[in-house]
This record gives C-alpha cells, sequence and structure tokens, in this order.
C-alpha cells in the first residue's frame, strides 16, 4: 500500500499594514522559480466566526502579484487604492506549483493603524486588519463605509453611556442626532420600546467634525439597541456608529464595558454597550428581577 504524500507545510505570510490603510504581504516561498498570486476570497454570508475551508465563499476573488523581494520572499501588496468590498477575506498563495495554498499569519506589525486618521476626503474610509483564525490561517477583515462614523470613546456615566467622536466623508449640520434602532425580534421595539416605533433620539453636541451624545438608559427597553447617527438631522441619512480605526479586527471579545443597574417603566433592568461583530456600537439592555 503507498503511503499518502506528505501534506505541503503551510506557507507563512508577515503583514505590515502602512498609515494610508494599505497592507504589504511577504510569503516565505523558498524554491519557487515561476509566476506567483496572492489570492484573498471574500466568505459568503455572515460567516465571522472562523474559516470554513474552501467552500461558503461568495465567488468574490482579488488576485495580487507576488514579486521577489528577497531571496526565498516573494512580496504582494494591496494598496488602499485597490477596492476590497466589506468583509472577510481569506489568503491564499498560488505558486508556480500548484493550487492555491491557505496562509497562516507570520509577523504582523499593524502600528500604523491605531495612528491612522484618514482625511475623509474621499467620500469614504476604508479599513483592512489582517487577523489570525481559530484554525490558525489569515484572514484579512474588510471595512468601506461611505460616510463614516467613527466611535472614538465610549464612557459609561452615571445611569447612561457618553459616545465621543469624528465623522468622515460627511459633516455635521446644526440640529444633527443621534439615534437608538431597537433590534428586531429582540424584544425592544412596540409601544414598550421608544415611542411605539422602536426609535429613541437623543441630541448630539456637534463641532466640525467631531460630536458627543450621552445616552440615558432609564427610558429603555429591555433586548438590543444599534446606534446610528444622523449628521444632517432627523430627515438626513443614518450612518451606523462604529470602531473601525485601529488595528484590532474582532473587538467584542477585546474591548467589555461595566453594566449599569437603573430603574426603568419597564422594571429594573443592566444596560451597557457592547462591540457587534462588525464592530458596530449597541447597546445590551437585560432585565432584573425586581
Amino acid at each position: 500500500m503507498t503511503p499518502p504524500a506528505p501534506r505541503a507545510a503551510p506557507l507563512r505570510a508577515d503583514c505590515i499594514g502602512d498609515s494610508a490603510g494599505g497592507l504589504t504581504f511577504d510569503v516565505a516561498a523558498r524554491g519557487n522559480t515561476g509566476a506567483a498570486l496572492l489570492v484573498l476570497r471574500r466568505r459568503a454570508g455572515d460567516d465571522s466566526a472562523d474559516d470554513t475551508g474552501d467552500t461558503g465563499d461568495t465567488g468574490d476573488t482579488v488576485s495580487l502579484p507576488l514579486a521577489p523581494a528577497a531571496e526565498g520572499r516573494l512580496r504582494a501588496a494591496l494598496p488602499s487604492s485597490v477596492s476590497l468590498p466589506e468583509g472577510r477575506w481569506d489568503a491564499y498563495a498560488r505558486l508556480s506549483d500548484g493550487e492555491p495554498r491557505r496562509l497562516v499569519p507570520g509577523v504582523t506589525d499593524l502600528r500604523s493603524l491605531a495612528e491612522r486618521t484618514p482625511s475623509g476626503l474621499l467620500g469614504h474610509v476604508a479599513v483592512r486588519i489582517p487577523y489570525a483564525t481559530r484554525q490558525g490561517n489569515l484572514t484579512v477583515r474588510s471595512w468601506l463605509r461611505a460616510p463614516h462614523a467613527e466611535a472614538v470613546d465610549l464612557s459609561p456615566t452615571h445611569g447612561g453611556l457618553t459616545v465621543r467622536g469624528r465623522v468622515y466623508g460627511t459633516q455635521l449640520v446644526p440640529g444633527a442626532d443621534a439615534e437608538l434602532r431597537a433590534r428586531p425580534g429582540d424584544g425592544a421595539g412596540g409601544a414598550g420600546g421608544a415611542g411605539g416605533d422602536g426609535v429613541r433620539r437623543v441630541e448630539v453636541v456637534a463641532d466640525r467634525t467631531e460630536f458627543t451624545f450621552t445616552v440615558p438608559y432609564d427610558g429603555l427597553a429591555p433586548g438590543l439597541w444599534d446606534l446610528w447617527l444622523r449628521p444632517a438631522g432627523p430627515s438626513g441619512p443614518a450612518v451606523r456608529l462604529a470602531r473601525l480605526l485601529d488595528d484590532v479586527a474582532d473587538k467584542n471579545p477585546v474591548f467589555t464595558f461595566p453594566r449599569t443597574r437603573v430603574r426603568t417603566p419597564h422594571g429594573p433592568v443592566e444596560a451597557g454597550p457592547y462591540y457587534t461583530r462588525d464592530n458596530d456600537v449597541s447597546l445590551a439592555v437585560a432585565p432584573l428581577d425586581a
């Protein structure tokens, strides 16, 4: 019986982020003598928990040439000018010797992302953060927001939450406000939520591109509430509030916030902010026994 062929060793890629939002990939590929590509494949749907092998991709693929950079190393650049639609992109290398092989992360330097302040002149914010999946593979999380409302700071206060942020690709006008939307199916909407429509509005203090508002918890029904900003006021378009401009791909398990106990017309609750799997900002309001 012929023994199975040994599996090829995983290919390791070092990643460096730049202040413009681009990424450089250096792939260790000693012995490669032909043309090579870095291949990014976007996952289908809301498959954010982890990679699932070669199934479930959307068919969206971005291929970048891998050029020799040093002995045994190939380099590909993903500049900020190359569009990468929002989602999770699994990284592969297609070398001259065969099919695409899944990449694993090597040294990752994302210090420039933590210090990045986009100009907003392009009308959108593009963010790409490489990270290691639970299987140890390399994936790039991409966001493309036009316009964008960045949550710079979330500060729990007595009985509420103060949000400080900045807008990109839009302007704040007098009358700008924030909006809390009850998540459908989570019990916060209807007559018990926000005047019957599952929406509450909060006044915003604006200073050029920066904004501040405070959400009081005592008027919120139990459930999940998503935070939005309306830079042009109640009649203008809404922008989802998120924290994207740093080097953390999945903030939910990394950033946690204290819960506050307050009494509401719906009974005592425990409330606090959290980051969703897309790094958007939401509030969780949980009922307590009286």
